[in-house]
């Protein structure tokens, strides 16, 4: 059962991806952009965004860097798109930060910055596009977060746990924003090939390229889904493992990692 508003046409479709530059965001901006969407593209670095925004064409793509903890660029980047395009279909919170670390390595400034970019960051981009969705009474809001974000897991000491809530985020705010027209939906990838990525030192299994992952983002937009997760083969087995008591659950994950 579709829990939002199904997407069935791209075409001319007004799609804000904030984190942009690299990995799954670059890649969504590709497969957007090929369906005939137009797409704004937000990051720190402007060299990647100007070379897809050219890429894209004139009139399709805009490059509008910022960095996501910096609430007021991102409520002038959304006046700004507003007013060029006269309001905004789908937002993507793409951006975020990501360092492996264990309890005996905690690092509070980096802590610091991981909880700024994944968690404040999001109420960021909200706080700068809902008046907007609200006033047309429609549009998407898609939140990425990650299996991290299920049950805590080794090396995930901060990571995890802004990804959590990200996931209660996006169940809240779909709460309030469905019955006003808004979709809002949660992206759970498992192991994409990124920069993020890149820096895990251990085996990542059913790891995945962006371009799959950006195709199964919009396929589930596309069937109005509420979480997106992805790859299945691994996605559903960490369900499972969401579900057993803790007794059973500590020893299959340490099994599991080996950590």
């Amino acid at each position: 059962m579709a829990l939002n508003p199904p997407i069935r046409d791209w075409k001319d479709r007004r799609c804000w991806i904030v984190g942009a530059s690299t990995g799954i965001g670059a890649a969504l901006a590709e497969e957007l952009a090929g369906r005939g969407a137009r797409v704004a593209l937000s990051a720190r670095r402007r060299a990647p965004l100007d070379e897809m925004a050219a890429r894209f064409g004139k009139g399709r793509a805009l490059a509008a860097p910022l960095d996501i903890t910096d609430a007021p660029a991102l409520a002038k980047a959304a006046a700004e798109l507003e007013r060029a395009w006269g309001g905004i279909d789908l937002v993507v919170v793409m951006a975020g930060e990501y360092k492996p670390m264990r309890a005996w390595e905690l690092d509070v400034a980096a802590a610091r910055s991981m909880v700024e970019v994944n968690l404040v960051g999001p109420y960021n981009v909200l706080a700068a596009v809902l008046p907007g969705l609200l006033a047309q009474g429609g549009g998407t809001i898609a939140l990425v977060s990650s299996v991290a974000g299920y049950r805590g897991l080794p090396k995930s000491l901060v990571y995890g746990p802004t990804k959590a809530a990200v996931i209660n985020l996006a169940e809240t705010l779909y709460l309030d924003l469905q019955p006003k027209g808004i979709g809002v939906c949660v992206v759970n990838p498992g192991f994409v090939r990124t920069p993020m990525t890149a820096q895990n030192d251990f085996t990542m299994p059913a790891l995945i390229e962006p371009a799959e992952a950006a195709a199964e983002i919009v396929k589930g937009l596309e069937k109005g889904e509420f979480e997106i997760h992805f790859p299945k083969r691994f996605t559903r087995f960490l369900k499972f493992l969401r579900v057993l008591p803790y007794g059973r659950y500590f020893p299959a994950v340490r099994k599991a990692t080996g950590l």
